[in-house]
């Protein structure tokens, strides 16, 4: 089998294996082809114990397969040691989750600029980086504010200023709008949706609702750890 020209990442074959303790395995991911091309911008959906999650976990290179392969732009990834797929995370892929994550004792800023502290960027770069993407996010105001003075919302657009930091090729979204209601939902979507257009990134949303799916061009549905259907894509 080999990897299309240009795709940002592909699973052939990938199955993702679990004893967890029983006997008998769980096959949380069963025999996965995917090909995400750049620019890409689609949605899984299934019920829960799908391989949804497993799924984004080998997108996002925090895991890899049991058998199979990844492939991040043309290159086998499973087989390369921890740090070298940390570093492919780092400068290539930007994760927003539904709970945020985001570090209680700093600021808004001090959040956006921590991947890029941890890429190397010098302060008053890191700096001026993070202050545009605020501003790009409509939170230029609220800079200085902690995650516990935040509304949700505002703390899902700083997770989103924090995963365009180092401009990511893959922009991965596990139920992003899953704490929030449909007001600021819709302006998290609007933003991903921007931040699609302006970048250039495939961005992946993981969602149990219909509404978010509805808003990406290629949509995937999972269920026993396999995709059972992919329309709309290219």
């Amino acid at each position: 089998m080999t990897t299309p020209s240009g795709a940002t990442i592909r699973l052939e074959q990938a199955r993702r294996l679990y004893h967890a303790g029983q006997p008998d395995e769980v096959r949380a991911l069963d025999g996965v082809d995917l090909t995400i091309s750049p620019g890409e911008y689609l949605s899984i959906e299934g019920p829960s114990g799908s391989g949804k999650t497993t799924l984004l976990n080998l997108l996002g290179l925090l895991d890899v397969p049991t058998q199979g392969r990844v492939l991040w732009q043309g290159a086998p990834v499973e087989r390369l040691p921890e740090r070298e797929r940390t570093r492919l995370r780092r400068t290539g892929i930007g994760f927003i989750f539904q709970r945020f994550y985001l570090l209680p004792t700093l600021t808004a800023l001090e959040n956006v600029e921590l991947p890029l502290q941890a890429r190397g960027l010098a302060g008053a770069a890191r700096r001026r980086r993070a202050q545009a993407l605020l501003a790009q996010v409509g939170l230029s105001d609220r800079e200085g504010s902690f995650p516990h003075q935040l509304s949700g919302g505002e703390e899902q657009r700083v997770a989103i200023a924090r995963a365009l930091a180092n401009s990511p090729q893959l922009l991965l979204a596990d139920e992003p709008t899953g704490e929030l209601d449909s007001v600021r939902a819709r302006q998290v979507l609007d933003l991903l949706e921007e931040a699609h257009r302006s970048t250039g990134a495939a961005v992946v949303v993981v969602t149990h609702n219909p509404t978010v799916a509805a808003r990406a061009a290629r949509h995937l549905t999972m269920r026993d750890g396999r995709i059972v259907t992919d329309s709309g894509g290219r």
